[in-house]
């Protein structure tokens, strides 16, 4: 048997006090848990903007880059394409919320400059560049924005886990041990005053 069940004065503060600090706990989970969801929920929102605005620049893109290759010829397109330099300028930090490690994307969103010549080019080339360039940028954006909440979301998941565990475990079984102990200290208490009367008589009788 736990000793700490034993129906003493000292147990019942201790059960008191971990009641008091399991529903401080619980308190504090649940609040954890509506911050992380109203960051979610921000999340998700900005990530269908985004992702309608990508769906509407791809396909202007690629018109783009599909007139490109009708007026300039497809090898000659792929062979500028080359040219491009590989993006560098992407570093990634981190940013918590309510204890969550979630990624903060910078991006150097400097105007660049076309890798390619302008001599020989056409003009929906450069449309192309510009509207890949923009979709490199929103992606860049959408893939912050996604990994972020999907650490939200697995955090509010444990938060939910922990949140139930104090309401329907922690909680009630210190609610039950204090009542119980309780109980069992005014019982003592009232066949220790029914004894203390008996003897009191005993005595007035002698």
């Amino acid at each position: 048997m736990d000793p700490n069940t034993f129906p003493t004065k000292g147990n019942l503060i201790l059960a008191k006090n971990s009641l008091a600090l399991s529903k401080q706990g619980y308190e504090l989970m649940d609040k954890k848990r509506n911050i992380l969801i109203r960051e979610l929920m921000e999340l998700i929102e900005q990530a269908t903007d985004i992702q309608k605005e990508i769906d509407v620049t791809f396909t202007s893109a690629y018109l783009a880059l599909q007139k490109a290759n009708i007026q300039m010829g497809i090898h000659e397109v792929e062979a500028l394409s080359l040219s491009v330099p590989v993006e560098e300028s992407i570093t990634i930090k981190r940013r918590s919320v309510m204890g969550t490690e979630i990624p903060k994307v910078e991006y150097n969103g400097t105007e660049p400059k076309p890798a390619y010549p302008f001599y020989g080019t056409k003009m929906s080339l450069d449309q192309a560049s510009e509207k890949f360039q923009k979709v490199k940028e929103l992606t860049i954006r959408l893939a912050q924005i996604e990994t972020s909440a999907y650490r939200l979301a697995y955090n509010i998941k444990k938060t939910q886990k922990r949140a139930n565990a104090l309401q329907n475990i922690t909680i009630p079984k210190f609610e039950a041990l204090t009542k119980n102990i309780q109980s069992a200290l005014e019982e003592k208490e009232r066949e220790e005053f029914t004894r203390l009367k008996v003897i009191k008589r005993m005595k007035q009788k002698v």
